[in-house]
Parts: C-alpha cells; sequence; structure tokens
C-alpha cells in the first residue's frame, strides 16, 4: 500500500501527515522553533517512528508553509493556499471557503466546485491578524494558551480594544488589567478584535457557504464562536485544524504519483 506524506512547517507549529488509501495513517504536531529544516526533519522521522513505517514505504513526499523550503530531505515543494484547500476538501467536500487562522498570517480561500483555488486573501504578516495574537495574550494575562477559548466564553463584558496592533493591544491589556477588568472580559475582547480583522478578509472573498475554520487559531472555542457571531454562520471545524494544510500536502504528493 503506497504511503504519502504532507509536512506543513509554520512558525509556531510542523505537521505531518501520512496519507494512505484509506485516509489518514498518522499524524503528528512538533514545534517548529527557530529552525524550520530541523522541525521538518524531527517531524517526518517521529511521525515515521509512530506509524511503523520505513522511509522507503513512503512513496512522495511534500513540504509546505512559511519553512517548508528549509526541508532538508526530497521533497514536492507546494503553495500553502493549495495545500489548505486540498485539505479542506478531503475533510469537508462540501466547504467552499476555508479561513485559515496560522500563527504568522490569517488566509481566506474560496474553493471551486472542482476543489480548486477560485480565490484568496491573506492577511499582512502582523500578530493582530494571526494566532500569534492568542499567544501574545495569554502570556500577558499569564493563562495557558489551550485554556483562552473557554476562559473568553465566561466573560460578560468583553473589553473594546481600541487599537489594531498587537504590540500596542498588549499595552492596553496591561491597562485594563490594572482597572480591573477581568481575564475573561479581555480574552473576549482578543477575539472579538481578532474576529473582525478576519472578517474583513472574508468579505473580500465572497464568502460562500458552506465555510470551515482550520489553523492552530481552529482549536480556540472562544475565538470559533465569536468568529461565528460575527460572520452570522456556523463554521465547520475539523477534529484536529492544526494538520489540515499537511493533510492537503500529503494529497498534493499522492496526486503527483497517481494523478489528480
Amino acid at each position: 500500500m503506497a504511503l504519502f506524506l504532507g509536512i506543513d512547517v509554520g512558525s509556531v507549529a510542523t505537521k505531518g501527515v501520512l496519507l494512505e488509501s484509506g485516509g489518514i495513517r498518522c499524524q503528528h504536531v512538533v514545534p517548529s522553533g527557530y529552525n524550520y529544516g530541523a522541525a521538518a526533519e524531527r517531524a517526518r522521522g517521529e511521525l515515521i517512528e509512530k506509524a511503523g513505517v520505513a522511509p522507503h514505504d513512503i512513496a512522495a513526499t511534500a513540504t509546505t508553509g512559511s519553512g517548508g523550503g528549509n526541508a532538508r530531505f526530497p521533497s514536492l515543494k507546494a503553495s500553502e493556499i493549495v495545500c489548505c484547500a486540498r485539505g479542506i476538501e478531503a475533510t469537508f467536500p462540501s466547504a467552499r471557503t476555508v479561513i485559515s487562522i496560522g500563527g504568522q498570517s490569517s488566509q481566506v480561500i474560496r474553493i471551486g466546485k472542482d476543489g480548486r483555488v477560485a480565490d484568496f486573501v491573506v492577511s499582512e504578516r502582523c500578530a493582530a491578524g494571526s494566532a500569534r495574537f492568542l499567544q501574545v495574550m495569554a502570556n500577558v494575562l499569564r493563562v495557558k494558551l489551550e485554556d483562552i477559548g473557554e476562559l473568553s466564553l465566561k466573560a460578560t463584558d468583553p473589553v473594546a480594544f481600541s487599537t489594531g496592533c498587537a504590540v500596542f493591544g498588549e499595552t492596553e491589556a496591561i491597562t485594563r488589567i490594572s482597572e480591573g477588568f477581568s481575564k475573561e472580559d479581555i480574552l473576549a475582547g482578543v477575539h472579538m478584535s481578532l474576529s473582525n480583522k478576519i472578517a474583513s478578509l472574508v468579505a473580500k472573498v465572497n464568502c460562500v457557504e458552506d465555510c470551515a475554520v482550520c489553523g492552530g487559531g481552529g482549536l480556540d472555542i472562544g475565538l470559533v464562536k465569536h468568529l461565528e457571531d460575527k460572520l452570522g454562520l456556523k463554521l465547520l471545524v475539523p477534529p484536529n485544524p492544526q494538520v489540515v494544510t499537511a493533510l492537503g500536502a500529503a494529497a498534493v504528493a499522492r496526486e503527483s504519483v497517481e494523478g489528480a
């Protein structure tokens, strides 16, 4: 049975998916750190070991993401936009729009009925428009990143952030803490601010339902809820939003051998 590997090297995490004819054989996530090449190698090695296969069992490999070009092993270099669309198509065939919230930027992609990219827009590489903003605020508030979603849903009076910059937003959060605002209300405000930025991107591609969300931001239930409220629709959320683009890369690797 042929196996196909997809590696998505992001600014925060590196994700790997091993694909077989019946679907996903194995998936794995490791921190990217400061050495993208080493992160790609680690994700590949640990994924192969986790799956209990040998490197020569893999028929083809595709890498993508901001650090995908740093991979030291032979691979097909694939577009992050294309891989995200392929991954969502494999997960939710009905999806026509996908919102990818990554650690460096956010992307909104409209997918045609043939599963190909019809249109897309990418945010500026600013922390305030990506999941990096969530990390910054988690550090400021001294809460675990994985806890901020549930905390924000307990808010009673969300804080309205007056700035669209992560640096000034951090300062504003510290001010709100000194004024006695709760962590829950501050986090809800962060989610509202980020949702507003993402919604402006969605408007640029003429959002068509069904609409899905992926990337590290998709793990934050508070952000997903605020984004749904802002857009006025229900978002499809994959079981593991982080690995969607890696899944798409694996699909691209398979297509390079078997054809589309």
